[in-house]
């Protein structure tokens, strides 16, 4: 089908994205001298990895996208190199949750985001809170447009 290289290559360039805001955030906490969260880093990057596995599975893929956020979570708070990873994370909650349960979840994670990241700045700040909004603004409809693609591919 011919959406299909497209969509490939976009999921490809997400799980890039996420991997290469993991590294850089290990290699930043290896530079601090902080093992813990660079050792955290490398696990949440193996339980990510695992996602293709079971996200399309009804209680597997929510339950893996859980044990992703509160790793997550735990790093973002540690670590501030490790706020960034949200963004590849909300592709995850567009792809393996339901519409509205996404939204929700997109909401969370956006506004956890904004959070850890003027924790860690010290002050909340107009580009903080502006820059993730529009990211995850971009983010969900450029899911929400290759959702729509594959639907189409599906019935042709």
């Amino acid at each position: 089908m011919m959406t299909d290289v497209p969509l490939r290559l976009l999921s490809w360039a997400v799980h890039v994205t996420a991997f290469g805001l993991l590294a850089i955030a290990v290699v930043g906490a290896l530079r601090e001298d902080r093992p813990g969260p660079a050792a955290g880093g490398v696990l949440l990057g193996l339980l990510y990895a695992a996602g293709p596995a079971v996200q399309a599975r009804a209680v597997a893929g929510p339950a893996w996208l859980g044990l992703v956020t509160g790793g997550w979570a735990v790093l973002a708070v540690l670590a501030p190199p490790f706020v960034w990873v949200a963004f590849p994370l909300l592709f995850a909650y567009l792809h393996v949750l339901p519409l509205w349960g996404a939204m929700f979840g997109v909401t969370v994670l956006t506004s956890a985001a904004v959070v850890a990241a003027a924790w860690h700045a010290g002050e909340l700040t107009t580009p903080l809170l502006v820059g993730p909004g529009v990211a995850a603004a971009v983010v969900t409809l450029l899911a929400l447009a290759c959702k729509a693609l594959r639907a189409e591919a599906d019935r042709e």
